[in-house]
């Protein structure tokens, strides 16, 4: 019922689930699509991550003041990626909304709000945290704002509930005894088997994905660090986080964004020095001017990212395309492959009931399983490519959906051009077509 390499908690999708349910119910017997209920869900998860940033920036403000705060939400708002993934339903979205508000208690050294959320995330979304957490606990250890007999008198409790509540909830749904967050720890950790699904440089989050991530604020990061003491006692933390996060070679820009917040307030802070000091003189002028610019191209990197991002999921193109191409009213059995699967196919867009959806992996290409489907979605990049081969004679290509495939730039003359390729094809059992 829920396929994946590894079994994730319930509780964050109960958690936005309650919170949807009267939506989602009220559309459902309006009779609109249910393609509705995901926006409904995402709205809701994106409602809980924007109230998890504004505690943050109540704690910014608290620390640094209601200037820092304002220019750390505008340079959020400029980025493309926080605000891309904050309503997608995945365990670091749903650790983030935790994390925030963690970090809000470790700036205001509100400790047993800062170690039971830690905890929480931790145990139940995501294990690394542990050592972003671990890194902000230890400097209050190093510092005396944190002894041990309060630490302990905090975590253990937490921990345990933590832990109880996860296997309680957890095993009922997945129905066998299990932590899931502790499963995932010793696939991708112990096992080292997240390499199986790629594997990056040990710098790649500093010099590609951060820099994507923050987009031109990233210059300003530096100086924030310089001019404010302050701001280096965030960034220490949060540098490190990357730093030894990067020692697991498979790696993802979502996988750190619970430090964008921390390093954009470096920035935010930059953007404040320069704009309280631009009449001292014609240079700080100038830079002030160039700092209202990187908003602007700030705002232009999105714009880019969108575009892409828009041309990224054939698959959801893809499903969206079938139930247009094939009348509702007939009973089929479709395929959909891991390309299509994840590439925009959730369980949204399955929008008729009486069919079939199907995300087996592994079957043996045109093997007796696959024969068995009336309709098969399958990642291809050509109708002449091998994965569609084994289907020539059996199956009509009812349509393809392409996606992005990379940029131009041969040609130097011209603007960049946006490459798309067919990434799904669409087919229908013959017998089928012919009935």
């Amino acid at each position: 019922m829920f396929p994946g390499v590894v079994p994730r908690t319930f509780i964050g999708p109960l958690v936005v689930s309650l919170l949807s349910a009267p939506f989602v119910a009220f559309f459902f017997l309006i009779g609109a699509s249910k393609i509705i209920s995901q926006v409904i869900v995402r709205f809701f998860l994106g409602f809980c991550v924007l109230v998890a940033f504004n505690q943050y920036g109540k704690s910014i403000n608290n620390r640094f003041g209601k200037e820092v705060t304002k220019y750390v939400m505008l340079i959020t708002a400029t980025q493309f990626h926080f605000v891309f993934y904050m309503t997608r339903p995945l365990p670091n979205v749903f650790a983030l909304v935790l994390v925030l508000i963690a970090i809000s208690g470790w700036i205001d050294g509100k400790h047993a709000l800062f170690i039971s959320l830690s905890a929480f995330a931790i145990i139940v979304f995501r294990a690394e945290l542990a050592i972003l957490m671990g890194l902000m606990l230890l400097m209050e250890l190093v510092s005396g704002r944190l002894n041990i007999i309060t630490l302990l008198m905090y975590a253990a409790p937490a921990g345990l509930i933590c832990l109880g509540f996860t296997i309680f909830i957890d095993s009922y749904f997945w129905q066998r005894l299990l932590w899931p967050e502790g499963e995932v720890l010793w696939y991708n950790t112990i096992m080292n088997k997240s390499s199986n699904w790629g594997t990056s440089p040990f710098l790649w989050y500093f010099y590609s994905a951060i820099p994507r991530a923050l987009s031109s604020s990233l210059l300003l990061v530096p100086i924030g660090a310089y001019v404010d003491s302050r701001i280096r006692t965030l960034l220490l933390p949060a540098v490190g986080f990357i730093f030894l996060y990067s020692f697991l070679p498979h790696k993802e820009l979502r996988f750190i964004i619970y430090v964008f917040p921390l390093l954009n307030t470096a920035a935010a802070r930059a953007v404040c020095h320069f704009f309280n000091n631009r009449k001292k003189s014609i240079l700080m002028s100038l830079i002030s001017i160039a700092v209202i610019g990187h908003f602007v191209f700030n705002l232009a990197t999105t714009s880019g990212f969108l575009y892409l991002s828009y041309n990224n999921y054939p698959g959801g193109d893809a499903i969206t395309r079938l139930h247009q191409l094939v009348p509702k009213e007939e009973n089929i059995h479709v395929h959909i492959d891991v390309a299509t699967a994840q590439t925009g196919v959730s369980r949204f867009t399955q929008l008729n009931d009486n069919w079939i959806y199907n995300k087996t992996e592994d079957l043996s290409p045109g093997g007796a399983d696959m024969m068995s489907y009336d309709v098969l979605c399958i990642g291809a990049a050509s109708e002449n490519a091998p994965e569609l081969s084994p289907y020539t004679s059996s199956h009509y290509i009812l349509d393809h959906v392409e996606g992005y495939a990379g940029i131009d730039t041969k040609d130097f003359k011209s603007f960049p051009q946006v490459v798309l390729q067919p990434k799904i094809f669409i087919l229908e059992k013959k017998k089928c077509a012919d009935s």
